[in-house]
């Protein structure tokens, strides 16, 4: 006689509806030490950097609150912030943060929520507000990282007793670096980065050069370059950064970019440009203007308008606005109608900026 009674049924162990839980933990722990390994590192790169500017002479003023973020950010959040040059030129941040994802530590993004201050060596404080404020840094362990900076909707005011500030507010101001793309072996691409600008619907401030060049309309500017030997832009000293880079044989090489000043536009190329010992940019732009002579005839009225013209020339601006009228029309206009293609030749040397054999206004100061 058999036996008809079901076998009984096996109890499965305790452990086995445990361990998804228990394997939930480790990973959790696991993450967690590694936050906290990560953090630290990153909180002892930020210290070894600081120090290393300030060896070098830089002051450098902020509230120190560590890393925070876990368990998928690193934050650094340092409140108030002020970064100053041996040169004189610093910037200063009431609130200032820094993140980056802890799946990706090698990529940042850094805020300043209210607003900057720009300090122009002996020219005074300029406070910079703005819709947004930002930057990203990412490729930290290339030679030279990218960085992208952006300034939405910014307005630009000099404090009381600082020089007036070129521009007044703007759509967007960008700037672009990135190691410069070239065909391998190309010489001195390694050591070269790719500069991208761009400053979309400049308003100069009233009565100043841009307005003037404008025609109290908007200046857009578009240009990129390539920096050669980059690889010399270190450290700093009472001149400025770019000084040794200047030295050691430093250029602006393949410039070109489009700018719209009001009715007047024009295309510009460059071979090259550099520093000369006092700092003033030297070389050669091509320009192939379309109407330029309400740009240049602005310039001129905006120069007899103020004291000093913000340092243009008025009697060179209103010779080269003459040059670039072409045929005179009723009144001294000009006769076509604006829309043909002038040349014409930016040279800047001697310290000073030249249209063709006229000179405009003071070269621009690099260092």
């Amino acid at each position: 006689m058999t036996d008809s009674r079901p076998a009984p049924r096996r109890r499965r162990g305790r452990a086995g509806l445990f361990a998804p839980f228990i394997l939930i933990l480790i990973a959790f722990a696991a993450w967690s030490g590694w936050w906290v390994w990560l953090s630290r590192q990153v909180d002892a790169q930020v210290e070894t950097r600081v120090a290393a500017l300030q060896q070098a002479g830089w002051t450098v003023e902020r509230e120190r609150t560590g890393v925070t973020g876990w368990p998928f950010r690193l934050k650094l959040d340092t409140g108030a912030m002020r970064i100053a040059a041996p040169s004189g030129h610093a910037v200063a941040a009431p609130a200032f943060a820094a993140q980056a994802s802890a799946l990706n530590p090698g990529k940042w993004v850094m805020v300043a929520s209210d607003g900057l201050t720009l300090t122009r060596a002996a020219k005074g404080d300029v406070d910079i507000t703005a819709r947004a404020i930002r930057m990203s840094v990412h490729g930290l362990t290339q030679r030279f990282p990218n960085v992208a900076l952006e300034l939405a909707e910014p307005v630009f005011a000099a404090r009381t007793g600082a020089e007036p500030f070129p521009l007044a507010s703007a759509g967007k101001v960008e700037l672009y670096l990135r190691p410069h793309l070239a065909p391998a072996g190309s010489p001195g691409a390694e050591d070269s980065v790719d500069v991208l600008f761009r400053l979309l619907d400049g308003v100069g401030r009233p009565g100043g050069p841009i307005e003037g060049l404008a025609q109290n309309g908007r200046l857009t500017i578009q240009a990129e370059t390539v920096i050669a030997r980059a690889d010399r832009i270190r450290g700093a000293d009472a001149a400025g950064v770019l000084s040794a880079w200047s030295r050691d044989g430093g250029r602006f090489s393949a410039l070109k970019g489009e700018m719209t000043a009001g009715r007047s536009r024009a295309r510009l190329v460059s071979e090259g440009l550099s520093a000369d010992r006092d700092g003033r940019l030297t070389g050669v732009i091509d320009l192939d203007a379309v109407n330029p002579y309400p740009a240049l005839a602005g310039l001129v009225q905006a120069s007899q308008g103020q004291a000093g013209g913000g340092g243009v020339n008025p009697l060179g601006a209103a010779a080269a606005a003459a040059a670039a009228a072409g045929p005179a029309g009723p009144a001294g206009a000009p006769a076509d109608d604006g829309q043909s293609e002038v040349k014409l030749t930016l040279t800047f040397r001697d310290g000073r900026a030249w249209l063709g054999p006229f000179p405009l206004a003071p070269a621009p100061k690099l260092f």
